[in-house]
């Protein structure tokens, strides 16, 4: 049992969520601490004037530090996964959170010692050359892949997002308090920066003694011809039955999304080409890895403006309120866990991930308008399902690539970074001729892109 407990990468998941959420609110407060102090050295500016320059300054310090946490893994993350596949498979785990330990631990510099809040900018550069967030994550994926039947592969990657969810809600919701009751010589956030090395530090000690690579789980593809021993093939016994009904069978080998074409195949008995199937199925790889960029687009573009949001006129949210409303960011992963769990059993891959998306744009068409808290709140709430789509797809995608490399999840894991980075780009640019409709354009925007 304890042997089997080492190949879980849930502990690792949960500590460094937890870790990036006190990091997260810290820097974002210490970054308007920052911006208004400098604000303040400029005596003539009036309070509406020093506002706009204090978001014009946010925005530009997140715009410079995103995209260099966005771009440096490219220099780094195939080599690390090439490295990773042929001496060690934690490799992929360990160099990245070594590289979270050592870059989020120069924040409490910055503010212990004063340091210019521009060593974040380098900070983000070295997290990103020891492979960043796209590293680590494909590599926590892969690693619960391997250890997880095709059966129940979906539901295994959602538990991984289900503790990655409740880590972060666990991290936002103490965050605010930490950062405005606990002071270390009167320096706001030194706890956070402290608490989440202590964590980091942690992920990397489990990650190099304890965390062990699973074996990989070999099982036999079902075939007409050889149905499993004590069992009657339900394909071949039931030839003639709706297909919808063959669909809605969530215990199949194969993936859901395939069953229309392999049903054909199976009951002529391998009649067509091998080639033929296998071409089948790259050019749905391609179609879920088109469904994923742009999915990820809409969804990175949202995510990414909502710091600016929620500092801002009409919320103007303090560091409380916004560990508040990041938790209920993180609920949604809990709650598009159990969705993924439930709606499993009784619908096809390509319906929840349908659910999913049309969660998310009617959640964003909602914040589109907010203008008071309780607002915020029911587009949150309408978003429930929103985190569906991307772990399907990851799960239907794994259920075609055979082996154990990485490189799946490291170009899914670029692809969504790149977006992030266009999204981003292009909500700044829409922010500079009409401040006051920031919020509002950004969101429709996002919508726009997903429909």
């Amino acid at each position: 049992m304890f042997a089997a407990a080492r190949t879980w990468t849930e502990p690792i998941v949960a500590g460094a969520q937890i870790a990036s959420a006190l990091y997260d609110t810290g820097l974002l407060m210490v970054v308007k601490d920052h911006c208004n102090m400098t604000n303040s050295s400029s005596l003539q500016n009036t309070s509406e004037n020093s506002e706009e320059e204090q978001q014009k300054r946010i925005s530009n310090f997140y715009m410079i530090y995103n995209l260099v946490l966005g771009l440096t893994p490219l220099l780094s993350a195939f080599l690390i996964a090439r490295l990773g596949d042929k001496k060690n498979k934690k490799i992929t785990i360990c160099g990245p959170l070594v590289g979270y330990l050592v870059s989020r631990s120069l924040l409490l510099f910055v503010i212990m010692l004063n340091w210019p809040i521009e060593v974040m900018f380098g900070a983000a550069a070295l997290n990103g050359l020891t492979g960043g967030f796209s590293t680590y994550w494909a590599g926590v994926m892969a690693l619960a892949s391997k250890g997880s039947s095709e059966q129940r592969r979906a539901v295994r990657l959602s538990t991984i997002e289900l503790t990655y969810g409740v880590s972060g809600f666990i991290g936002s919701m103490a965050s605010g308090h930490l950062f405005v009751k606990v002071t270390i010589y009167k320096h706001s956030g030194s706890v956070l920066a402290i608490l989440s090395s202590v964590l980091y530090a942690f992920c990397v000690f489990y990650s190099l003694i304890v965390l062990k690579v699973p074996q990989e789980t070999n099982e036999p593809i079902l075939h007409a011809q050889d149905p499993p021993r004590g069992r009657v093939n339900p394909n071949l016994q039931h030839e003639n039955k709706a297909p919808n009904n063959f669909l809605r069978n969530s215990q199949s080998e194969r993936t859901p999304l395939l069953h229309g074409r392999e049903e054909n195949t199976l009951a002529s008995v391998n009649t067509e080409p091998v080639e033929n199937v296998v071409a089948v199925d790259k050019a749905i790889i391609s179609l879920l890895f088109a469904a994923a960029i742009l999915y990820d687009l809409a969804v990175a573009g949202g995510v990414d403006v909502l710091p600016m949001f929620l500092i801002k006129e009409p919320l103007k949210w303090g560091p409380e309120e916004i560990g508040y409303g990041n938790a209920t960011g993180y609920v949604l992963f809990v709650t598009s866990f159990l969705g993924v769990y439930i709606f499993s059993k009784y619908l096809r891959e390509s319906t929840m991930i349908m659910i999913g998306m049309l969660s998310f744009s009617g959640g964003m068409l909602i914040m589109a308008f907010v203008q008071w808290t309780f607002m915020y709140y029911i587009a949150r709430l309408v978003m429930l399902f929103a985190l569906i789509p991307l772990p399907v797809i990851r799960s239907v995608i794994s259920k075609q690539i055979q082996g154990s490399s990485y490189a799946s999840y490291i170009i899914e894991g670029f692809e969504q970074k790149l977006t992030s980075i266009l999204a981003q780009q292009s909500e700044n640019r829409s922010q500079e001729p009409k401040k006051t409709r920031i919020t509002t354009e950004a969101f429709v925007m996002q919508l726009l892109v997903w429909n």
